[in-house]
C-alpha cells in the first residue's frame, strides 16, 4: 500500500475559518479537480517529514501541524486500491502559498460557505472534506 500524506491547510489552527484547496494539473483524469496538497512518502521518510517536504516543494511554505484527521483505515483515507492518505490540519508559519508544482490554482474556501461543498473535488477527497467540515467548521 502506497502511503500518501495531505494537508488540510487552514487559515488558523485555533479558529479555522478557511481551507486552502489546490487544483491539479495532472494526471489527465484528475486535471482541473481540487485536492488537499501533499504527496507520496518516499522510502526512508516518515509521514510528517514527507508532509513538510511536499508542502515546501508544492506551495513554498513551512507549516505547523495540528491534529491528524483520522481516516477509516490504519493507513488513513483510501484513495484507490493501492494507496491511502493520512491528512493533518496545518497552518502556515512561513511563506505565502503559491502553486509551484502539480497545481495551477490555489483557492481559499470559507469553511461555512457553499463553495467548499460544491467544488469539483477529486472523488477520493470528498469524504475527507466532509470529515474536516464536521471536525472544524464554525457552528
Amino acid at each position: 500500500m502506497k502511503q500518501i500524506v495531505g494537508a488540510a491547510l487552514l487559515d488558523s489552527l485555533a479558529e479555522p475559518r478557511r481551507l486552502l484547496a489546490a487544483r491539479r494539473t495532472a494526471p489527465p483524469e484528475f486535471a482541473g479537480m481540487w485536492e488537499f496538497p501533499g504527496g507520496k512518502v518516499e522510502p526512508g521518510e516518515g509521514a510528517v517529514e514527507a508532509l513538510h517536504r511536499e508542502l515546501a516543494e508544492e506551495l513554498d511554505v513551512q507549516v505547523a501541524l495540528g491534529a491528524e484527521l483520522p481516516g477509516p483505515t490504519p493507513g488513513g483515507w483510501p484513495l484507490n486500491a493501492g494507496a491511502a492518505m493520512r491528512v493533518w490540519l496545518v497552518e502556515v508559519t512561513e511563506g505565502t502559498p503559491e502553486a509551484l508544482e502539480d497545481h495551477d490554482e490555489l483557492r481559499w474556501l470559507d469553511l461555512a460557505g457553499r463553495e467548499i461543498r460544491e467544488l469539483g473535488w477529486i472523488p477520493a477527497d470528498l469524504p475527507i472534506v466532509h470529515a474536516l467540515l464536521a471536525a472544524v467548521a464554525p457552528a
